[in-house]
């Protein structure tokens, strides 16, 4: 029996003879149902049309994505430390060129997922290194596919000794961070997914309720949201895709584009003393 993938979301369900009516992920308003309907793919048709990528970030840091992209075209990143290794997000597919790769670099320990529209192939890729996955209790309702190898937590973990997944809330309520402090040279590096996106000027980033379906966050959260990562030391910023990385000053680059947000909202501009 196949592990169904939505072909929007590129989020796997579970092993069963036909594939499920609905998914959930895609038909909740921040997310959306493809144009022709919803659509479901396997590991093994995507095997047959799509390769993984994989391509150095940093020292220590592997991006891995999909090509031509599946879904929402995200690309994941293994963490790589003396205490173990962490993927940051997830992907529909890898191959097994990029198991191979991994596993010379010594696979993975914990999966850290920024929230439900990453989760991916999460549980495949888990059985095949046998590494735990870390989820926020609040999102444990979008869990779509469930495995013992599923971990809930609450606000704050460390996934391997040094490396923090903190939930942040925002997209969504279990929306989260990892922060990386041998990152950027040993200046910190803060892995946001769209938790808090990297937009394409990028020294900024932005913060939204629903990315696709445009719909924006209010202030109180915006200003919470910049101000839980704070008490985190970090000067780079990597988003959920290609090329989208705040390269430096990214604690700066979150607060200055948390105060543009919220002045927008405000019908004001950043500095300004309207109310």
């Amino acid at each position: 029996m196949p592990a169904w993938i939505c072909a929007t979301c590129a989020v796997q369900y579970p092993d069963t003879d036909e594939p499920p009516a609905h998914c959930p992920i895609c038909e909740d308003e921040r997310q959306y149902v493809g144009w022709h309907g919803q659509r479901w793919t396997t590991r093994a048709e995507l095997a047959g049309a799509h390769a993984t990528e994989l391509r150095e970030e940093e020292p220590g840091l592997l991006g891995i994505g999909v090509v031509p992209t599946v879904g929402i075209g995200q690309r994941a990143l293994l963490v790589q430390t003396d205490g173990g290794n962490v993927l940051w997000d997830c992907v529909a597919l890898l191959d097994d060129a990029a198991r191979d790769r991994i596993a010379e670099l010594g696979g993975i320990d914990a999966i850290c997922l920024s929230h439900p529209h990453f989760y991916g192939a999460d549980i495949d890729v888990a059985d095949a290194f046998g590494a735990r996955v870390l989820i926020p209790r609040a999102d444990q309702e979008w869990i779509q596919r469930h495995s013992p190898r599923i971990e809930l937590f609450d606000d704050e973990v460390e996934p391997v000794p040094g490396v923090t997944l903190a939930r942040i809330g925002g997209h969504f309520d279990g929306a989260a961070v990892l922060h990386w402090p041998a990152g950027s040279g040993g200046r910190g590096a803060l892995l946001t997914g769209d938790t808090i996106t990297v937009v394409q000027d990028r020294e900024w980033v932005s913060f939204m309720w629903s990315y696709p379906n445009l719909i924006p966050l209010d202030e109180r959260t915006v200003l919470d949201i910049a101000a839980r990562v704070e008490r985190f030391r970090f000067d780079r910023v990597y988003g959920g895709w290609w090329g989208r990385v705040v390269v430096e000053d990214g604690a700066g680059a979150i607060r200055r584009s948390a105060d543009r947000y919220v002045a927008r909202l405000r019908g004001t501009r950043p500095g300004s003393t309207a109310t």
